[in-house]
């Protein structure tokens, strides 16, 4: 039985998604934790349409690091792409400023390894989050959230749509973006993958914007939704 939820798109914004069940599944390298496919989603210059998603240089970026700010995308509103209930909410942890490569892939290492050892907390990998109980065993969850953004509390009933908090650079990320993943359990350990398709979004193509409905975007995709 085929169990894809449909749901709206998190991000009113233009877009990329480098990791995506669109073009590889698992999306992120593995079928554990849920995240088979799990979908990443970078905001870019809505009027260029570079696939940059900072203003500075690369290499700038590269060698000083950049300021969260200079991130099109950090603190853009993230929304529910499902209604439910509130069953998880972390907020309070930082994020780490400047935004460095070499930093960012240092922490996603020491993450790795922590894991390994059995020692890591899972806020370590979700930074602030939300997770959405949308039916029996189906969970969404919302993470690198901004510090201090969420706007729900658990227990709470929220329509599709709702604004849930902000997007972030908090936990396991090597750049300001969301992480969106589905799955049939709150325990990560235990958790599989549920597979998602988009109700409505617009790809651009060759000059224009293509609309695709109940599909899953590719990583070589430019994005954007309905405002």
């Amino acid at each position: 039985m085929d169990n894809t939820v449909i749901i709206n798109p998190p991000i009113r914004s233009v877009f990329i998604t480098p990791n995506t069940p669109g073009s590889k599944i698992p999306s992120h390298g593995t079928a554990k934790y849920g995240e088979m496919y799990a979908i990443d989603f970078v905001v870019i210059n809505k009027d260029t349409l570079s696939r940059k998603p900072y203003k500075s240089s690369f290499l700038r970026y590269l060698f000083k690091g950049l300021d969260l700010s200079d991130f099109y995308g950090w603190g853009e509103k993230v929304y529910a792409p499902v209604e439910g209930e509130v069953v998880k909410v972390t907020d309070g942890i930082e994020e780490r400023n400047p935004v460095n490569v070499f930093k960012d892939v240092g922490n996603t290492i020491k993450v790795t390894k922590k894991f390994e050892s059995g020692t890591l907390n899972s806020n370590e990998l979700t930074g602030n989050c939300v997770i959405i109980k949308y039916g029996e065993k189906k969970y969404c969850l919302l993470a690198h959230l901004k510090k201090d953004s969420i706007q729900v509390k658990e227990g709470q009933k929220i329509d599709c749509n709702d604004i849930i908090g902000s997007l972030g650079h908090s936990g396991n990320s090597t750049m300001p973006h969301l992480h969106m993943q589905f799955m049939d359990s709150l325990d990560s350990n235990t958790a599989n993958g549920i597979p998602f398709a988009m109700n409505s979004f617009l790809v651009y193509e060759k000059g224009i914007w293509i609309r695709r409905t109940k599909a899953v975007p590719k990583k070589e995709d430019i994005i954007r939704t309905d405002e």
